[in-house]
């Protein structure tokens, strides 16, 4: 159970602006019934460029429309410049906070806003299509995902799964997640603690799920420059093939995704 506040509470039961609108100045779409949260934003704007109406239509779970609601209450009577500026975060603390495994949906009203002002002024938008998808699973592309991390000044994919929700379903993307982070945050030779974070962070979302699967399981016991020793668990800390699990599996994607020098060494109780 989410632990919504009451403002989340009260635009989900009581929505703001339901409908829309058949003459719109503008409309932005954002979001995809393939994840399951989509909505459609639509705004009538003066001759002065002040938003004088606006109204949605969302298909999603209670934050979305909530996070709808509020947005379109925000926005009337804003320039449309003015609205520009809103981000997903005012978004979110307009409703008091949402719960961080919800943030996307912040995320969605502040692109829907997005777009439907690149419609008022003429811009075209890219289609999802063209676009290379990153998260299949929250459908969001490698433009949208390096922009949230540019925006926000993401470090780790936990701070980035938090607004995005990006690599917190199946995992399939975290490899991939952690390459854009250091591309756009150019990376640096790290610290041990910053190694320990990151060697720990791609052990217990990427490398534990898939031990878990046969029944296994693996923890980080220290890191010392690029060697990594961690303790098989469960089935794995019996297994006959565990010094290859080690070697072809958790070195090689630690390798492959923190830094090609890693040589992980098992540690026994």
């Amino acid at each position: 159970m989410w632990d919504y506040t009451d403002k989340v509470k009260e635009h989900f039961t009581k929505p703001k602006n339901v409908g829309m609108i058949e003459d719109a100045d503008a409309v932005g779409e954002a979001g995809s019934l393939v994840c399951g949260d989509m909505l459609k934003l639509y705004l009538k704007v003066d001759k002065n460029g002040i938003i004088t109406d606006a109204k949605f239509q969302t298909f999603g779970c209670g934050s979305a429309v909530a996070s709808s609601s509020i947005l379109t209450e925000m926005v009337i009577g804003k320039h449309i410049d003015e609205a520009k500026n809103i981000t997903n975060k005012q978004i979110a603390d307009a409703l008091g906070g949402l719960p961080p495994e919800k943030m996307h949906c912040s995320v969605m009203g502040h692109e829907a806003l997005e777009n439907a002002i690149a419609d008022y002024y003429g811009i075209e938008i890219k289609p999802h299509e063209e676009e290379k998808i990153v998260c299949k699973c929250f459908h969001l592309s490698e433009e949208e995902i390096v922009n949230v991390i540019k925006k926000h000044n993401i470090k780790t994919i936990e701070e980035l799964s938090k607004i995005t929700q990006a690599g917190s379903a199946c995992g399939q993307c975290i490899s991939e997640l952690g390459k854009l982070i250091d591309k756009v945050n150019e990376k640096k030779p790290m610290s041990k603690v910053q190694m320990i974070i990151k060697v720990n962070e791609l052990i217990e979302n990427h490398i534990a799920r898939e031990l878990q699967k046969d029944g296994g399981d693996i923890e980080l016991v220290d890191i010392d420059g690029f060697n990594v020793m961690v303790r098989l668990k469960g089935s794995c800390s019996m297994c006959n093939s565990a010094k290859l699990t080690l070697k072809n599996f958790v070195e090689a994607t630690l390798k492959e995704n923190i830094d090609n020098r890693i040589e992980v060494i098992q540690v026994n109780d």
